[in-house]
């Protein structure tokens, strides 16, 4: 493999899009949470912290999921082998411990917050990941998480609870979805996630229900002043019809890819949220 494949292949394995969006979470937490502008080294540096956090996880995940990639997800970087699982090890120290660095040089309250979510994404991916709903919820809250991390670099992190409980809301939609995906492969592989437990139609009874929840609670910053007439147009407008879209797409007879659908709606949902919030505060 030549050099610039094997760098590629570095980079893919963190699910840089996953960084990217993690580190604006942070940005956006810091900016509607800030009493007064903080310095913009302390923003990026607190920004990146979480991003590489973030990265690391994506790593120790696809390292425990190798078995079951290779049915649900054969193009992932360690099942075609385009770095060595012992590479991907050495890496995930790596950049934990670069992230714990930036981090601890910040504060000893985003060190602390760092180090509890590099040891639940390590859990995760170990343990909880097989289990129905915990392993979804451990994501979702540690998703919801980033909001708080950020309110807590801008030492307000009251502010960032709101769109702390929207992330783990999304999120949490957005794992049983992909544990729907993945159903196949989790299933050979006997992990008990709730679609393998409980079905599909169940599952997607569930999704369909935080979906309902998530939508209610999109009016409370607005109904309360707590964000502007910016965000109530931006959620009204995009976020609110594309979650009644996944829905939809939830009890569509038609066969085809409806789930990667859906997921990609939620990403995309996730970013529109963000400029809400950016916008509305």
């Amino acid at each position: 493999m030549n050099i610039s494949k094997h760098i590629l292949a570095y980079i893919k394995i963190t699910r840089p899009l996953n960084v990217i969006v993690t580190f604006f979470v942070v940005v956006v937490a810091i900016y509607i949470s800030q009493k007064e502008n903080l310095d913009l080294s302390f923003m990026v540096l607190a920004s990146l912290a979480a991003a590489l956090t973030a990265g690391s996880g994506n790593i120790i995940n696809d390292i425990y999921d190798i078995e079951s990639d290779k049915i649900s997800h054969p193009r992932r970087v360690l099942v075609v082998s385009s770095i060595s699982k012992k590479q991907a090890w050495y890496y995930y120290l790596f950049i934990n411990c670069a992230s714990v660095f930036i981090a601890a040089s910040l504060s000893s309250v985003l060190l602390t917050i760092v180090f509890v979510v590099t040891l639940l994404l390590f859990i995760y991916s170990a343990y909880l990941k097989r289990m129905p709903l915990i392993g979804n919820v451990t994501i979702a809250l540690i998703t919801g998480l980033a909001f708080i991390y950020g309110g807590y670099a801008a030492d307000n992190p009251i502010a960032a609870i709101v769109p702390a409980v929207f992330a783990f809301l999304i999120n949490l939609i957005r794992e049983i979805v992909k544990d729907i995906q993945d159903i196949e492969g989790d299933s050979k592989l006997k992990y008990r996630t709730f679609p393998i437990i409980f079905g599909i139609d169940k599952s997607n009874r569930i999704i369909s229900l935080i979906i309902v929840l998530l939508l209610g609670a999109t009016f409370y910053p607005f109904l309360t002043h707590l964000y502007k007439i910016e965000y109530f147009l931006i959620v009204m407008i995009f976020v609110n019809p594309l979650l009644v879209l996944c829905i939809k797409f939830l009890f569509d007879k038609k066969k085809g890819n409806k789930y990667s659908i859906i997921s990609s709606i939620l990403k995309l949902n996730m970013l529109i949220g963000l400029i809400a919030i950016w916008f509305g505060r």
